[in-house]
């Protein structure tokens, strides 16, 4: 089975929370080997100098690897996030911030997933992300 993107923009719209959906995020690309997700650098998510906040980019990497698992699995399967970890390693400046985020390893009961973070212009890896999900 295979997510589309139209169910995967509906799986964003009712199953994230208000703060995540703030971010404006776009499902830029779905399918089995992965997810690409991306949303606009703003004044809201910056700190000084225009950089993007961490917070901003762990949710963006966190959501991106979600949708990782979702495309795997081919189906939505509610994951619990049990580990983040982000190495940040440039400031993220441009126009928008890019996460491709794709499952290392998929187990009965964990998913292993990694993400890069990519400014764009430039596509300038700015930070990467390993995360795993509990599968109930």
């Amino acid at each position: 089975m295979t997510v589309t993107l139209a169910e995967a923009e509906q799986i964003l719209d009712n199953g994230f929370a208000p703060w995540v959906r703030a971010l404006d995020i776009r499902i830029d690309r779905i399918a089995p080997e992965g997810a690409t997700l991306s949303i606009p650098i703003t004044d809201q998510i910056a700190r000084m100098g225009g950089i993007v906040s961490g917070q901003a980019q762990a949710t963006l990497a966190d959501t991106a690897m979600v949708f990782a698992c979702i495309a795997h699995l081919g189906e939505m399967v509610p994951v619990a996030t049990t580990n983040l970890d982000t190495q940040f390693l440039r400031p993220g400046t441009g126009e928008r911030l890019r996460c491709e985020a794709r499952v290392v390893r998929a187990g009965k009961a964990l998913i292993f997933a990694r993400a890069d973070l990519l400014a764009e212009p430039g596509d300038k890896l700015i930070a990467q992300a390993t995360a795993t999900f509990f599968k109930p």
